[in-house]
């Protein structure tokens, strides 16, 4: 089973929108295995957009991220990745597919609610930024017959 991490970000927060976006990614038939509500510091952001160092959007990333207290959350299932940006939608909202997260909820690039990880290897990576491997709990649902083949 693939692990894929989310942030819901501070505009969500903001807007009241965590519970939905946990609801429908749940819905999906993902499994939350870790899950907190952490305020991201200067140091914790530069290491989760270090990719985007240098480039002209990098200081208002950073400002924005840290703004206020996020959800991060790993979730886990069959093609957790895939899974877990269809659900999300496009980066650009406007672009994004009616009934995905940002394609009901967005308008702005800059204000797109979630961060979802690209690749198994950047939920791996990414998660190791937010989570101990203590906090990350293998568990087995009632349902995941009915979910997972």
């Amino acid at each position: 089973m693939e692990k894929t991490l989310v942030l819901i970000k501070p505009d969500a927060m903001q807007r009241g929108f965590a519970g939905e976006i946990l609801a429908r990614l749940e819905k999906r038939g993902l499994r939350i295995v870790a899950m907190k509500l952490i305020q991201i510091s200067d140091e914790l952001a530069r290491q989760h957009y270090s990719e985007h160092e240098g480039k002209p959007f990098y200081a208002g990333l950073i400002d924005y991220i840290t703004s206020s207290p996020v959800v991060a959350v790993i979730f886990e299932g069959t093609n957790a990745v895939l899974a877990v940006r269809a659900t999300v939608g496009s980066t650009n909202p406007v672009e994004a597919t009616v009934g995905s997260i940002r394609g009901d909820l967005g308008l702005e690039m800059g204000r797109n609610l979630v961060h979802a990880s690209d690749s198994v290897e950047s939920g791996i990576r990414e998660s190791s930024i937010f989570f101990e491997e203590n906090e990350i709990h293998a568990w087995t649902r009632s349902i995941d017959t009915w979910v997972f083949e």
